[in-house]
């Protein structure tokens, strides 16, 4: 048996063919946009954070060893970080700036000496090569497909690296030493497929003017969301003469970014959920006008202004519900759809709404965390509620004398 204030609420939210009617049914509509385009715009920006993740984990390593003269017994590092429960894989690089040249063209990219056994297991380079093959062999090098069409240099081309110290010594002259490429690598970031190139250990030595030993010690962990733990081990296996970051260090800047700019948007979006409310707000006031006879009859047989604001609370909650529910399922097919409705208003408009030279992207990334969901959820059907109050207000303080003289 249904309170008597929901059935007052149910009868009064009943479609006819009323001017309420079509206001209540534009007060959902507005929840309902307002909560599919919150899950949209959170859903799009997890998954770019996700993507973030997922390019950066896969590119760099979980966690940097390095000395401010470099590692020189590289292999006893590698030793103690392999016995720490958890590591997956150890590698060791050399890196830094360098001047490549194509001609009369000149770029300065960061080149990586590294171990072709080795990296594998640290990094997904040797997997993302789409042209041509990886391979570092004496004067071989890998570089990414942006600078490669940049320099507009193929499979096969040579190019010049010009060292560092060619530009600060002054009592000799280096020559810039000739490699060829051998591999042109994909990894769907543009800050690394323009920005990186890589050769072999002794090459990396030989342009950095190095004797021995490596720049740094990379490291793989089974689960990367727990490398601190990782990382807490390698400072007591290494001790207090290595230097030891993680990616999550390491890309703090990027991620807090993507945290502040996910929480602004939810702040200013939240802001159609509320003028929904606002329409809310409006249809029950026209309720509470429409009815107030039936109100000053409720209050003459005995109803208590208590049970008078429920009708309005339950009917605010209603409207709510509905509206949330029906911007989630909403939210949820757009999101399934997303590219293809992309797809479509590109070919339909012949608009380039989501340009892969500029996100480097193909398709818009996306991924519904339920967390999202029921604090979006939650927000709006309690604002949803509270549109009730100064309507439900305005009911209660009816005199019932008045209202039954009101026609």
């Amino acid at each position: 048996m249904l309170p008597f204030s929901l059935f007052l609420a149910l009868k009064y939210l009943k479609p006819k063919r009323t001017y309420f009617s079509v206001v209540t049914i534009i007060s959902v509509l507005g929840v309902l946009l307002g909560v599919s385009v919150l899950i949209i715009v959170l859903s799009v920006m997890t998954g770019f954070d996700d993507m973030w993740r997922e390019k950066i984990l896969g590119f760099n390593a979980h966690l940097t060893v390095s000395s401010p003269g470099g590692v020189a017994d590289e292999r006893e590092v590698m030793a103690r970080l392999t016995r720490i429960k958890g590591v997956t894989g150890v590698a060791p690089s050399t890196e830094g700036q360098v001047v490549l040249q194509c001609g009369e063209r000149m770029f300065t990219p960061m080149l990586r000496g590294i171990d072709p056994i080795r990296e594998p297991a640290v990094s997904q380079i040797p997997a993302s090569v789409k042209q041509g093959v990886f391979s570092v062999k004496g004067r071989d090098m890998v570089i990414g497909v942006d600078l490669a069409r940049r320099m507009g240099v193929g499979v096969g081309d040579k190019l010049l690296i010009n060292s560092p110290r060619s530009f600060v010594s002054r009592d000799e002259i280096t020559l810039p030493q000739e490699f060829r490429v051998a591999g042109i690598f994909d990894v769907g970031m543009w800050e690394y497929d323009s920005g990186f190139v890589f050769c072999s250990m002794d090459k990396a030595r030989e342009v950095f003017g190095m004797e021995g030993g490596v720049g740094g010690i990379r490291l793989m962990a089974r689960d990367p969301y727990r490398i601190q733990e990782v990382a807490r081990q390698a400072r007591v296996a290494l001790g207090e003469d290595y230097t030891i970051v993680t990616w999550m260090e390491q890309n703090r800047q990027i991620f807090s970014a993507l945290r502040v700019e996910k929480n602004m948007m939810f702040f200013l979006l939240i802001f159609i959920t509320i003028v929904a409310a606002f329409g809310i707000t409006n249809t029950l006031i026209t309720v509470t006008v429409q009815k107030t006879h039936e109100i000053g009859l409720l209050k003459a047989i005995g109803f208590s202004s208590g049970s008078i604001m429920r009708i309005f609370f339950w009917q605010g909650w209603i409207e709510g519900m509905i509206g949330t529910f029906s911007g989630v399922g909403s939210a949820l097919v757009i999101l399934h759809y997303r590219n293809d409705l992309l797809r479509w208003l590109s070919d339909t408009f012949n608009l380039e709404l989501f340009p892969k030279e500029l996100y480097r992207l193909s398709e818009i990334p996306s991924r519904t965390a339920p967390m999202d969901v029921l604090v979006v959820a939650g927000s709006v059907i309690v604002i949803c509620t509270l549109a009730g109050l100064i309507p439900a207000w305005r009911a209660a303080r009816l005199d019932p004398v008045e209202a039954l003289r009101h026609e």
